[in-house]
């Protein structure tokens, strides 16, 4: 059976947690980020997971993600 091909663009921007789930990072904290709000800036510095649905999705992108 032929080898599978990671995603380029997930493996950039996904990372597989042990638990099985793929964090993030949010978007929103390059430029533009004097009319912001300062809440909005530190809740976007936290992580966020992908739903289930987006998982399996994931999962085909990235076969070999550990």
């Amino acid at each position: 059976m032929p080898k599978l091909k990671n995603h380029s663009g997930a493996k950039k921007r996904y990372l597989k947690t042990a638990g099985g789930k793929f964090k993030f990072k949010k978007a929103g904290l390059r430029h533009l980020l004097t009319p912001s709000r300062s809440k909005r800036g530190r809740q976007a510095r936290r992580p966020e997971y992908l739903n289930a649905t987006d998982t399996a999705t994931m999962t085909r992108f990235l076969p070999y993600a550990k």
